[in-house]
């Protein structure tokens, strides 16, 4: 009796995590069109005449790498890259980047990011591109408190500097756990990706109210979440739909692989050409 008893337990924990895995899976929004992943021949000649910064971090070297490989295999697209801390001193058209800050200090990003510009570039004028990594904002972020600083040092700039065009970037987005995954790490106290995604999407959500329509936005997030069809990739929680990394755009739940990395590029290289 004593055995059948836990076998029957077993079997219990069994059935119960294999709804958890199943339960709550990315579910498709069907959209009509796709986005096609390439540039116009206006927006590669626009962009060779364009001075770039770009403040980034970890996928941001997804980004760089991703521009690399378009115009190696674009030979419209003639693009000097430059990884410097001073772009204010490489002179011409250029896309100059460098890494700000400490990933998971979103705080560090944002004041490095200004330092760099107040050196010289700022008042130069030209193009400033920031993003936060996916690391920046995790389950536990007040994410209203971080935007708020965001957006005060981003107006400031602006302000300070009326001929530098400011590009603002929604946060990437990771994979979703599987439910047995997040379940687990909720029970031990820990962080999930269902938890952060549901943060990264609140502090996505504050960026296109801000900033679409009105100011140069890049919505990787957008792209991140879109599939080749143009499905999204999301679940659902509280009846709200919840975008994460289509799986297919990824090589480890985060990064970008070769085709998330040209999705990406081509959005932003193509929003940076209208500017």
């Amino acid at each position: 009796m004593g055995i059948f008893s836990k076998a029957a337990q077993n079997a219990g924990i069994v059935l119960v995590f294999a709804c958890l895995s199943g339960c709550g899976s990315e579910t498709l929004e069907n959209k009509s069109t796709a986005s096609l992943n390439t540039l116009s021949d206006q927006q590669a000649a626009t962009l060779a005449a364009k001075k770039v910064f770009f403040g980034h971090h970890s996928v941001g070297n997804d980004i760089i790498q991703g521009i690399r490989e378009l115009a190696s295999a674009d030979p419209r697209l003639n693009l000097k890259i430059v990884k410097s801390p001073d772009p204010q001193a490489v002179a011409g058209a250029v896309f100059v980047e460098f890494e700000v800050g400490q990933n998971g200090d979103p705080l560090s990003k944002l004041n490095a990011f200004v330092a760099i510009l107040n050196k010289g570039m700022g008042a130069q004028g030209g193009i400033a591109i920031f993003k936060f990594c996916y690391v920046d904002i995790e389950s536990s972020t007040d994410v209203e408190r971080l935007f708020d600083i965001y957006h005060d040092k981003m107006a400031s700039l602006k302000k300070e500097y009326p001929g530098l065009k400011i590009v603002h970037v929604t946060v990437p987005l990771t994979t979703a756990d599987s439910w047995v995954k997040a379940w687990i790490r909720r029970l031990l106290g820990r962080g999930n990706r269902q938890d952060q995604n549901v943060k990264r999407n609140q502090f996505n959500n504050l960026m296109r109210q801000a900033y679409a329509g009105t100011e140069p936005l890049v919505d990787i997030a957008e792209v991140e979440s879109t599939h080749a069809d143009g499905s999204r990739a999301y679940f659902s929680q509280n009846n709200e739909r919840i975008y994460v990394l289509a799986p297919e755009l990824t090589s480890d739940g985060g990064h970008l692989n070769e085709i998330g990395r040209r999705a990406v590029v081509v959005r932003l290289l193509a929003n940076v050409s209208e500017l």
